[in-house]
Order: structure tokens, then sequence, then C-alpha cells
């Protein structure tokens, strides 16, 4: 390996940091237009009356679009409405425009015109008469028989507002009947915030439609080619003709533009096609705030069973989330709740999980970094906690007795992996001085305390088989001996693209600075299912494998026909091909000479990847003022399996931004609600995210465990920072404070509160 396992500098950095990168607000077509959405004040509401006549009328306007006069064609504006696999089916509940909006903000109708200010006016000329339906708002109401219903057309009939649902989860045998023979049981429950991606691009789209029937879009999606086929179907058009691409860079995605972002690509779609201009659509951060996916935010309880030893016997956990007004990922992420975030990372003998995907009349919820292992995560670990101190026990080493192995047999339908928990628990418990610091809450005096804690876990790295997920890689041999790598997989900010340049360069022997990719383009490359679970940097390089033995087969027959060598006993390392470990040519001396005999050295493959399970842990510090009820997160040691760091630096890039976000998650971020004026936060200066004060020290530690499954053993990393940091932060603030705290964020008000109920204070 030359190139795997070093700190290479990404290859988007020039273009960014000098400012050259192309984004989505950069770009600028011939006579493109502007676009502006109407929005609903109302979370529930029935259009009586619509005129749009007086915008219409207005200089400078040159389309206006409605439920009117757009189809009404369902479509599920998230990735699941194309890699849902049979016999399942994805909910269809979205339309481009609605006369019944479901949440404030919901979208009514559009205006495209010649600039962002007449379309603006143009929309606050629209007249319309509205009749307000009865809404509801917290999942654990609208699941309630006399609750109003969101939509009942697509709701499940045997049960009020749920969306798709529930997804039951089982496996060993009846917890119930395990539960009645344990020694020991813990129950916890938690209620957790709405929080935002809050990427630092707000979404947008420039839709472009041509009378010839093809739509070409440039868009902020992490996921070009599902989009590719949401915009065909829901705007009856030939796959072949619609095309989707970044324009290359985005602006950061954390799972909110898995699928449309937001719906700006559909929306400014219906205005290109009414006009037949392109039209450029780009959300305000309100928009983006109060109008897009959030991460799902509800209740959760579970129970935890186990013998005196310590060993888990029963698991039964259940969780209401609010999936908001329409479907989205509402039920996938409900399952992956369940699946990674409850039962991955242990050896539980009798497991039942039910979740519930609750319809409400808010924004809709969808896919954020982690899709459902956080909320998960944030059940589980602190009863294992509780389960610890019921049995007087060290918790890390209640974890290690219980924690998945190679040879566990448990819910996936996959191997679990090269299974590194128990050194990642080590590891961060040494690098957080566990021993030296926990449990010392009664020695301490005054009005700040400190505490540490820990939390363990596991995801995914890729959707198979639990979706539709598939790549497919083109690999050439330029003239000049450069490699080329072809894949539609997006660059949203992470260095995938770095890294698998670095994987193809090792797997092929070519030198990496004569490596090129291109990316996140559906008319360049086959299909590619996007940035998403975890798996770019792993799928692709399988699927490069492949390929690349392929290329160095084609490579070495024709070297060895015109050398007049056994292609048995050629190498290639570095651009360089030997024969019996002696240098015979170059590859560029080879490319040239097989292009002027009409030859050029390529190889392709598509396959579905393996998958396999990346653990981790991670162990915070806190200190706890108990005056003022403030959390102030210390440190936070993370440790992670990653099977073999590709490009290490960017992998604790990954760390560390996750761990950021958990930080938030724990407390700081929340979503809030006011009825009758929608959410609160509309933007970075009303939404609390962690600022360069409240970042703690974070300490990464790459644990490398190589997995079977991975070209050199790679592992997924991307989502995995902020699984468990919710959790373990609020196990640090128990063992600082004697409490056990219910609900997040852990604000001050409700950590002063929470301390005067427990009589701490």
């Amino acid at each position: 390996m030359r190139y795997v396992g070093k700190d290479i500098p990404r290859n988007d950095g020039f273009d960014k940091v000098t400012g050259r990168g192309v984004f989505t607000f950069d770009v600028h077509l011939p006579r493109m237009l502007h676009g502006k959405i109407l929005r609903s004040p109302y979370a529930h509401a029935k259009v009586l009356s619509i005129d749009t006549s007086a915008a219409e009328a207005l200089p400078g306007v040159r389309a206006v679009c409605t439920f009117e006069n757009t189809t009404a064609k369902l479509w599920n504006g998230a990735a699941p409405m194309f890699i849902t696999p049979l016999p399942h089916k994805p909910v269809l509940d979205q339309t481009i425009f609605t006369g019944e909006p479901k949440y404030i903000g919901d979208e009514v109708a559009g205006v495209a015109a010649d600039t962002e200010e007449i379309a603006a006016q143009a929309v606050k000329l629209i007249r319309v008469e509205w009749q307000q339906l009865p809404a509801v708002y917290d999942p654990l109401e609208a699941v309630k028989p006399d609750a109003p219903q969101v939509q009942p057309r697509f709701a499940n009939p045997e049960y009020n507002n749920i969306c798709g649902g529930p997804v039951i989860l089982t496996f060993g045998g009846d917890p119930d009947e395990a539960f009645k023979h344990c020694d020991e049981m813990v129950e916890y429950r938690v209620k957790l915030p709405r929080v935002k991606q809050a990427q630092m691009e707000t979404h947008g789209a420039v839709a472009s439609y041509c009378p010839d029937g093809r739509l070409d879009v440039i868009s902020t999606t992490q996921a070009p080619y599902p989009t590719k086929m949401i915009l065909a179907e829901a705007l009856d058009l030939p796959v072949s003709k619609v095309t989707v691409r970044n324009p290359p860079y985005v602006g950061g995605g954390f799972g909110v533009r898995i699928g449309l972002s937001g719906k700006a690509e559909i929306l400014a779609a219906a205005l290109s096609m009414k006009c037949g201009r392109p039209v450029k659509l780009i959300y305000t951060r309100e928009e983006d705030f109060t109008c897009s996916d959030s991460r799902h935010g509800g209740y959760l309880e579970c129970r935890l069973g186990a013998r005196k030893d310590g060993a888990f016997v029963a698991l039964d956990t259940r969780a209401w989330l609010n999936t908001g007004a329409y479907a989205t990922f509402g039920t996938d992420l409900v399952g992956v709740c369940g699946a990674c975030g409850t039962a991955g990372a242990y050896v539980i003998p009798n497991f039942r999980y039910t979740g519930w995907p609750v319809y409400t009349n808010q924004m809709t919820a969808g896919a954020m970094r982690g899709f459902g292992s956080p909320q998960g995560n944030a059940v589980v670990e602190p009863a294992i906690e509780l389960m610890a101190q019921r049995l007087g026990m060290d918790s890390i080493e209640l974890r290690k007795k219980n924690s998945t192995r190679e040879d566990t047999r448990n819910w996936f339908p996959f191997p679990p992996g090269s299974c590194g928990t128990n050194e990642c628990l080590d590891r961060a418990a040494a690098a957080i001085q566990w021993n030296e610091k926990h449990g010392r809450a009664a020695q301490q005096t005054g009005p700040v305390r400190r505490g540490v804690g820990i939390s363990a876990g596991t995801h995914v790295s890729n959707a198979a088989p639990f979706c539709v997920d598939y790549n497919t890689v083109l690999l050439r041999i330029e003239r000049d001996g450069t490699l080329f790598v072809n894949s539609a997989i997006p660059e949203i900010g992470p260095g995938s693209t770095t890294a698998c340049l670095q994987v193809a360069s090792d797997l092929i022997g070519v030198p990496f600075q004569n490596a090129v990719m291109k990316f996140g383009d559906t008319d360049a490359a086959a299909f590619d299912i996007g940035s998403h679970a975890t798996r770019t940097l792993y799928t692709v390089s399988y699927v490069m494998a492949d390929a690349a033995k392929e290329l160095r087969r084609d490579i070495f027959t024709w070297v060895g026909r015109h050398l007049d060598l056994d292609p048995g006993s050629l190498e290639l390392d570095d651009g360089i091909i030997t024969s019996g470990g002696k240098p015979v040519s170059t590859l560029a001396e080879m490319a040239s000479a097989a292009h002027l005999e009409g030859k050029q050295f390529m190889a392709s493959s598509c396959k579905v990847p393996p998958n396999c399970l990346p653990f981790y842990a991670q162990a915070a510090e806190v200190e706890v003022d108990l005056e003022t009820g403030m959390v102030k997160v210390l440190k936070v040691a993370a440790a992670h399996d990653v099977g073999r760091a590709v490009n290490p630096r960017l992998c604790k890039g990954q760390i560390e931004g996750g761990v950021l976000q958990g930080v938030g998650y724990a407390v700081r971020e929340e979503m809030t609600y006011v009825e009758g004026k929608g959410f609160y936060n509309k933007g970075f200066h009303s939404y609390m995210l962690p600022t360069a004060d409240d970042r703690p020290e974070i300490e990464s530690i790459l644990v490398e465990n190589p997995d079977p499954s991975g070209v050199f053993g790679i592992i997924g990393i991307g989502e995995c920072g902020v699984n468990p940091t919710l959790a373990a932060i609020g196990n640090a603030v128990e063992d600082a404070t004697g409490v056990r705290f219910h609900e997040f964020p852990l604000t001050p008000g409700r950590v002063l509160a929470g301390l005067k109920a427990a009589g701490k204070v």
C-alpha cells in the first residue's frame, strides 16, 4: 500500500480555499430566471380559492405554478422511493404543490421571474382563501384515537397517524417470557428533540427544461441518481431525458439531501417546464431550517434484563418518532433505529424492538447523520449504565462482557465484521482516565462537579441488503498513463473522492498524482446510490477492486503480446511495469503505444457490496455547575474501529465533526415549535449550534482491525462520530451529579429543574 494509510491532502482543497470551487449558488445559465415559493402560514389548512392574476401581471414574471396547473402525481422526495426492495413498497404521499398544506411552510405555489426581488414580490400578490383545519404536533398525542388525522389517505389504516409502520424487529426468544427469569431488570425512557443538519450551503437547484423534453438539473443533492429517478417519475419524463449533477461541489449534507434537496429540484423543474427557461431556486436559511427534513425527535423507552453475572438476557425497546407531515425516510429510519441503534453492539438472546413512525403537522423529519442510531443509542446506553449500577459492576466491564463478537449471531443477515468494540472501550477509557475519575461524585464539594461517562455502539457500512444498494465504476488509462476513475458519487465535503483515488492508485499500481476522478454526474457515470449510510469509500472501493483486476488483466494481456512477455510475469507498481521484478516499460509508454494501435485500457464493474458493522466507543468528561445548570463538555475521547484508515487525517476529521454535532445534540441544539407560528429556529441566530467556545478537547483514536469484507480492511466511518456522543455525555452528567435525566438537550433550565427535583440543590 503505497498511498493507503497516508495523510494525502484532499483533491478538492485547492478549489475550496481559493474560492474557485463551484457550488449551486454560483451557477448562472443564459436566460436564467429565479424562483420563489408561496408557503402555507398554517399547520393544516385547505385552500378554498387561489388567485394568481396579480402575480402573473407583474412585469418580469414568466411563470406561476400552483397545485391547479401542475401534476398531482404522488411521489416521495427521499431515496427510498427507488431503493426500497420488494416486496416492500415506499410510502408515496407528496405532490409538487398542495391544496391542503400539512405544515407551516408547505408549498402551495411558485413563481419564476427575471430577478429574485420580482419573484418575491409576485409571491406576495397571490391571494389565497384558507380554511384552517385541526392539527397535531406531538407523536404521543398524534397516535391517540381522537387525534386529528394528518394523512388519512396514506397512514396505516389499523392505527392513527402511523406512517407505513409499525416496524417490528425480533431476534431469539420471547423477551416477555425471558424477563421473568432475569435476576435484574432496569427501565429507561427519554425524550429527544428535533435537530437540524445546519449544513453550510442551503438547498438549491438550477433546472433547465428544453423543448425536446430533456431536463437538466444542477443541485445540492447527495444522491444524484435517486434524484434523477424521482424527478423522472414525478414529472412523467423518461429517465433517459433527465440529468442530475452536482456543480460539482456540495456544501455539506449530513443526510438532508439524500434524494431531493428539500424540494428544490422538483420545484425548479416545474417552473422551468412551465416557462421553458432555466430556473434557479435557492432556499433562504429560514426555508432551509423550517421547510426541509430534520432529525427525528420523539420518545423512546426500553427494558433491559440481565443475570447476576452481568450477562444480558432480554431487551425490549419502543420508539415513537415524529416523522412530520410526509413520509420521506420515516419508516426506514425507524427501522435502523432498532437494528443499529438498539441491537447491534451487544449479544442479546431475546430482543424486540417496535418503532412507530408518526405523522404530525410539522415539517418532515428524514435523514440526518447517524440515521436512527443516535436515537437508539440514547435509550439503550443509559439503560446499560443503570444495569451496571444495579449489579455493582463497572459499566465498561459490563459492556465488554456482552459485546458483539465475530462469531455472534444477531439480527443482521451478515457477519458482524472485525468487532473492535472492546479495544475501543479500553482505549477511550484510558484516554479519559476512567479509573481515576469515574464514580467520584460523592468526593466532590462546591458548586461545580465533574464526571465521566461512556457509550458504545455500531452502525452499518452501507444499506445492503436492507435497501437497493450497488455501485458502478469505470476505470480507464489515458494515453499518458494517467488513471481516470468515473463514478456518480458526490463530494459533499468529507474528502471521499480523495480517499477513493488513494485506494484506486494502490489497487492498480499507478501514481496518485496521476489519478483523477469524475463524480456527481448522472450523464457521466452509471448508477450509484449516493453518499449515505456510511458507505461511500467502503462500497466504491469494493467495486473498484473488481474493476481493477480486470483493468490490470487488460493491460498485462496487451503488454505481454506487444513485448513478447508472459502476461503472468508482469507487475505494475507506481506506473512502472516489471517482468520478473525487472522494469520493462512505463505504463505511459504502453498506453501511448496501445493508442496508436487503436486500443485503450479500460474496465468497469457493477456489484452489490457486502456489509459490515463499524464499532466504536466514546468517553466524555463534563463539568456541571449546580448553581446555573450549565453543562460544559470538557473532553470527548472517541475510539473508532475504522478497519484500515485510508487517510488518517480525513478519518479524524469525520470523527471530530460527528462528535461536535453530538455535543450540540446533547447540550444545546433543539428545534422549538410555537403553535400557530411554527418553529422558532429560523437560522443560525436562533439555533444554538456549538461554537468554538463550546468545542471540547476531542481525542480521535483510530483502532485498526482490518475487516475481511472491506478492501484493505476498510470499514465505514462517516456517520459514526455522532452516534454515541449524547449518551456518553448524559452518563457523564449523572456521574457528576447523581441525577439521571430523561429529556435532551441538557439546557441549564432542564438541568436545574432536574437537580431541584432530585434534592441536589
